[in-house]
């Protein structure tokens, strides 16, 4: 097309004839004046071009005045040195009556579950008003002839309500034997006293609680297992809200000794060293539906935890809450080496799997890490949940935060704040097992506190960061007003005995003497616990709430208290199941730092109900029973 124009024009030119003369002047004179405004077009665009180049690539001009003065009043302030209150945690487990020693069956074999048991629980078994302790066992290896003739059984101390402890483990019917892992309590009968749930390698095993005697009923109600699995952490929740407990139990991996022993592991390509769990098979979760009468239906499958194209679990934590406020309690599960479950209920008697949707599932690169523990709880005393997460060495401790409430029909997205909040980096060293939220100065804002250990006995001689017996921690909540929300807490504000070097496990708490603060167990593997009693004196007023339901299941467990105090909302959910492999105590502890009354409280029934109680009395133990005045 381009060359057509330019022969018509030649021919043009050559033409004899006057009237073509006359009108070529004219095309030229067209032509030029379009030409023109062609050119001053385009050069006006190009004006155009340049200056929008020049806007776009232009160097950034200093801030305004105003504007840096703005900047400048938005920065938080730096958290004050003196913030963390001193705590001054006292071990006081010799003088307190208890003399459990863990035992895990190793012998230099390594086989995995000798490095992963240490359950523990408060509860109430005698229902006294006190809060009684007991330990999980595991055991000698059955095949191995080294075994002592004695077996290690569970471990049960009764309180006095002092803090002291008596072993009435025997007397009470638990000087049962079997490797057990962690225990869920919890009174499956409604009957008003708590029944309790063994985890185990192997079967696992019930036992109700008979006016403080403790009888298996574990094939009768039909809760036991695969005669093969390895169960670890385990809950009671009401799924279907018929005011029942229902039991969910995590299961680990597909293991067996033969397997393990026949495999190299090692830690240095040459000496023996426990496996991986990348290196065993992952497996699902159970979850018994109580029909009543002491009678379970495994309802796995139907319930969709378990179906076709469902990813397999490496589960070690589990804790639960209604997380969209829909009237159904959901399931969150910490896996190992693979993604976390968040089990949404839908209502009708089956959940759907929806962590990857949610935010949930992985570390914020897209990576699974090694989940042990978990908790969640409302540390900045709104509707937004904090789910916590221990992971592996060289993983930060997870925070994942809901961004929302959800929308009643899904759970919210979550999002992991461990960076922001400034709780990751100074978790990462750490080999983390159990974790919590919980109020130690009882200021109203709750803190992280985790029980750490690594798995490997000689560990530092490979990585010279890394050591078996590693240090609790105590990440302080500071509040949103200050650059870093969470500090750790330095040693000489919790206490030499709290900073002593542990191979922890299992962490919990209770009020052991009955002075209104939160006092701590941690567990251990293959060694003694630590009963770490509070000695906070900031004289800060507290609350503490038992509820009792009737419609609901009966240790009101999934049901919610809201104290308003001040200006503030304190909430936090009635839930024992928690941390690692273990379990708190029923009574929620609310912290009012100097407020020295409460407009009122809000109680949330499991069931859905609701009860305000206005003006209750403060430092003191509020015991609500549901549908009474």
């Amino acid at each position: 097309m381009t060359g057509n124009p330019a022969s018509t024009d030649d021919s043009a030119a050559h033409n004899d004839s006057p009237t073509q003369d006359v009108d070529d002047a004219s095309d030229d004179a067209v032509i030029s004046q379009a030409f023109r405004w062609s050119l001053i077009v385009f050069l006006g665009l190009a004006a155009i071009g340049g200056a929008t180049a020049w806007y776009v690539t232009r160097p950034e001009e200093a801030a305004p005045e105003k504007q840096e003065e703005e900047v400048v009043i938005g920065v938080r302030p730096s958290v004050p040195d003196d913030i963390v209150p001193l705590l001054a945690f006292r071990d006081t487990t010799t003088a307190a009556g208890i003399d459990f020693v863990h035992a895990n069956g190793a012998t230099g074999q390594k086989l995995l579950p000798e490095t992963m048991g240490g359950g523990c629980a408060f509860l109430d078994y005698d229902s006294d008003g006190d809060q009684d302790l007991l330990f999980v066992n595991s055991r000698q290896w059955e095949h191995d002839a080294a075994a002592n003739s004695t077996p290690a059984t569970m471990a049960l101390y009764q309180n006095d309500g002092t803090g002291k402890f008596k072993n009435v483990t025997a007397a009470a019917g638990l000087d049962v034997s079997f490797f057990g892992m962690g225990v869920a309590v919890g009174d499956l009968d409604n009957d008003g006293d708590p029944d309790l749930y063994f985890t185990a390698v192997g079967p696992n095993h019930l036992f109700r609680n008979d006016g403080g005697k403790f009888v298996e009923v574990t094939q009768a109600a039909g809760v036991a297992g695969a005669k093969d699995a390895w169960s670890t952490s385990a809950g009671w929740l009401d799924y279907n809200n018929d005011g029942r407990l229902d039991l969910f139990v995590c299961n680990y991996l597909e293991w067996n000794a033969e397997f393990d022993l026949g495999q190299k592991f090692t830690i240095d390509g040459k000496e023996r060293g426990y496996g991986r769990p990348k290196d065993f098979n992952g497996t699902y979760p159970y979850l018994f539906r109580n029909d009543g009468d002491n009678k379970f239906t495994d309802v796995t499958e139907s319930a969709g935890i378990r179906h076709a194209g469902a990813p397999r679990g490496k589960s070690l934590g589990v804790t639960f809450a209604d997380f969209n406020r829909d009237g159904w309690i959901d399931i969150f599960v910490a896996n190992d080496t693979v993604q976390n479950f968040l089990f949404h209920n839908l209502g009708n008697g089956t959940f759907k799997e929806c962590a990857r949707d949610c935010g949930a599932a992985f570390d914020l690169r897209g990576n699974a890490r090694g989940g042990m523990g978990t908790d969640l709880g409302c540390f900045r005393n709104s509707d937004r949940m904090g789910i916590t997460v221990g992971n592996f060495t060289n993983e930060m401790t997870a925070l994942y935060v809901s961004q929302d409430a959800g929308d009643g029909e899904t759970p919210p997205m979550f999002e992991d704040e461990a960076i922001p909040s400034s709780l990751g980096p100074v978790t990462r060293l750490e080999l983390s097992f159990g974790v919590f939220f919980f109020d130690p100065d009882l200021n109203g804002r709750l803190d992280v506190m985790s029980s750490n250990g690594h798995l490997e006995s000689d560990i530092h001689r490979f990585q010279e960061s890394q050591h078996y017996e590693q240090p609790p921690q105590l990440l302080y909540n500071c509040g949103t007003q200050y650059q870093t929300e969470f500090i750790l807490a330095p040693a000489e504000r919790c206490g030499a005995d709290f900073a002593k070097r542990i191979v922890g496990r299992g962490a919990i708490f209770a009020d052991v003497d009955g002075d209104g603060d939160q006092d701590v167990v941690i567990s251990t593997t293959g060694g003694t616990p630590r009963l770490l009693i509070n000695g906070q004196q900031t004289g800060h007023h507290w609350l503490r709430v038992k509820l009792t339901g009737t419609t609901c299941n009966r240790d009101a467990i999934g049901s919610w208290v809201d104290v308003h105090a001040g200006d503030q909302v304190l909430r936090q959910q009635v839930m024992p199941t928690r941390s690692y492999l273990s379990q708190v105590e029923l009574p929620v502890t609310f912290g009012l730092g100097t407020e020295a009354s409460v407009k009122r409280i809000v109680i949330r029934w499991a069931d859905g109900k609701t009860r305000e109680i206005a003006n209750p009395d403060v430092d003191r133990l509020l015991s609500v029973t549901q549908g009474t005045p």
